[in-house]
């Protein structure tokens, strides 16, 4: 398939453009809040997230996947309060928008971890990571043995149900990409609201306290809108893979830049084109789960910003330590000539090439480059040093003096 065939599909299949669409704003949404994550030093907070949700999927599946004496009971509760009409018009709507309803279990079971994660870290002596490793572990093996318990019921209604595991990105409709778009609206005002005082809570949070600013609040703020943005990933990621949709494109990000807003805006670009490629490569392959192929495609993002950003890049990195290495060896062969020239009233009288044979630095590599850079003259087997050479390595010299005083 072409790459103009693929795009006239896309305007033309329900299903590819919804996916297409669906999968883009979601990674627009995991790199821009995953940034916070990721500079918060809360990596694992995104994974502990989404496997904390799994109880609340189940829970609401059992609790609104049909009606049962819980929903007759909770029918009548509900009817003394608001009236048994508008009871069971809520019920309705919760039995018959399943996917809306376990999304509703999945945020308050995530918001529940999340609450139990600062609870541990502030009212005991345990580390964050600890405290991510018990939340995670715990829920997510209660979970587990929830959907044991609903896979062995006589109800064809929990097909599909695993798909949140690993996410079913085919499953998406319209409906949840408007849901999607609301969320990343919302998040980005949020952001341009409290950009300010989110900045100064990454890097100091004692000086937004000084300031005047709630840190608490706003904590529980960025926490409560990657909660969400997890939720909200887990039909089309899964719970497994979702906390790498946040993290990566963030990761990737920050190999590029300093600045918080460029990495906020690349993030969301890689996270887009990570969900757009894999939502291609996918379509135009046969039995390719999508939400794998999104996370991988995002994992080669980082793989590249590790390897060919200018300035964390590993390969820039080697280049510059090579390139280091060499200007020292110049400096110390040129310093040693110095040694040498000053010994005599002309500085440009000619000393054998042998004469260098007992400095560890000497290559005929640097000879070369220091003639080319007109600090000495090469005529035979005989060295001289120039008056450019012998100012800059005096400089070198005294600069060298200066830093030992």
């Amino acid at each position: 398939m072409s790459l103009q065939e693929y795009i006239e599909l896309i305007f033309t299949d329900y299903t590819l453009r919804t996916v297409t669409i669906g999968t883009a704003v979601l990674g627009t949404i995991c790199g821009m809040l995953g940034s916070f994550a990721v500079l918060r030093k809360q990596s694992l907070l995104g994974d502990a997230i989404s496997h904390a949700a799994l109880p609340g999927i189940a829970l609401a599946f059992l609790l609104f996947g049909e009606l049962n004496i819980f929903n007759e009971f909770l029918a009548d509760m509900l009817g003394k309060i608001i009236g048994s009409e508008q009871s069971y018009a809520i019920l309705t709507f919760l039995i018959s928008n399943k996917s809306f309803t376990i999304l509703i279990g999945a945020l308050c079971s995530g918001i529940i971890g999340t609450i139990w994660i600062r609870g541990i870290t502030n009212k005991t002596h345990l580390k964050s990571d600890t405290a991510l490793g018990l939340i995670l572990s715990l829920f997510f093996g209660f979970g587990m043995l929830l959907l044991t318990y609903i896979q062995k019921q006589p109800n064809a209604n929990q097909a599909g149900l695993d798909g949140y595991l690993f996410g079913q990105a085919a499953t998406l409709l319209e409906r949840d990409v408007w849901l999607m778009a609301v969320i990343l609206l919302i998040s980005f005002l949020m952001l341009l609201i409290f950009w300010k005082e989110l900045k100064l809570l990454l890097f100091d949070t004692d000086y937004t306290r000084t300031l005047g600013f709630n840190s608490k609040f706003l904590d529980i703020l960025i926490s409560t809108f990657i909660v969400i943005a997890i939720v909200i990933g887990l039909q089309t990621v899964g719970v497994v893979l979702m906390s790498a949709m946040l993290l990566a494109p963030a990761a990737a990000a920050r190999q590029w830049t300093n600045s918080l807003s460029v990495m906020v805006i690349l993030a969301s670009g890689f996270g887009a084109l990570s969900g757009v490629i894999g939502t291609a490569i996918s379509a135009s392959q046969n039995n390719l789960s999508t939400g794998p192929v999104i996370v991988l495609v995002a994992a080669v993002f980082v793989f590249i910003s590790f390897i060919f950003s200018p300035g964390r890049g590993l390969l820039f990195r080697e280049i510059r330590f090579r390139k280091n290495r060499t200007d020292l060896e110049l400096h110390k062969t040129l310093s040693f000539m110095y040694h040498i020239a000053s010994d005599h009233e002309n500085i440009s009288h000619p000393h054998a090439i042998k004469i260098l044979n007992n400095f560890r630095g000497f290559t005929k590599k640097s000879l070369k480059q220091l003639e080319h850079k007109d600090y000495i003259t090469i005529n035979g087997n005989m060295w001289a040093m120039t008056q450019s050479g012998y100012e800059t390595a005096s400089n070198l010299y005294n600069q060298l003096k200066v830093d030992h005083e």
